[in-house]
């Protein structure tokens, strides 16, 4: 019996019927491939990117030196070092991350408990050498600055959850 199944699927050629069935039914449904540079797909607000770190509202940075960060990671690509200020708080001097070291676990800004240091929603940041992936305070900063708004609401659409 299963001689004539075969011989009969082979002179109608059943496979390819099928195949062509799935091509045209397939071809006329909507898109899902991105044109990647110009078209980028969504992002969960959980999102662990590059890092970041914040400022308060009027300008003063939110790390407090408390080196929560530095312990908690894994990695050990956290280096700060802090100082006490004229009033009497603590705050960084230098405070840089080994990008090529970090495994972007999260650690960071879970242990920060003014959520100072977080991880954005920039994924675009490759470089040429491993020197640009060595990032100290100013350029973590300047991270914060441009990804405020996006880091605000990510963290905001997460908070019930946390």
């Amino acid at each position: 019996m299963s001689f004539i199944n075969r011989t009969a699927r082979s002179l109608l050629l059943s496979e390819l019927v099928s195949g062509m069935a799935l091509t045209f039914k397939t071809m006329f449904k909507p898109k899902v491939t991105l044109n990647y540079p110009y078209e980028k797909g969504p992002l969960s607000p959980r999102f662990r990117g590059e890092h970041a770190l914040r400022r308060y509202a009027n300008g003063e940075e939110r790390c407090i030196a408390c080196k929560l960060c530095e312990a908690i990671c894994p990695a050990q690509a956290i280096t700060i070092e802090a100082e006490a200020r004229d009033d009497g708080s603590r705050r960084t001097t230098r405070y840089d991350i080994d990008m090529t070291k970090c495994i972007y676990c999260g650690f960071c800004q879970e242990a920060c408990p003014v959520d100072a240091i977080v991880e954005g929603p920039n994924f675009e940041f490759a470089s040429e050498t491993r020197e640009e992936l060595y990032y100290n305070k100013d350029k973590l900063l300047a991270n914060g600055d441009r990804w405020e708004s996006q880091i605000a609401q990510n963290i905001a659409s997460d908070a019930p959850y946390r």
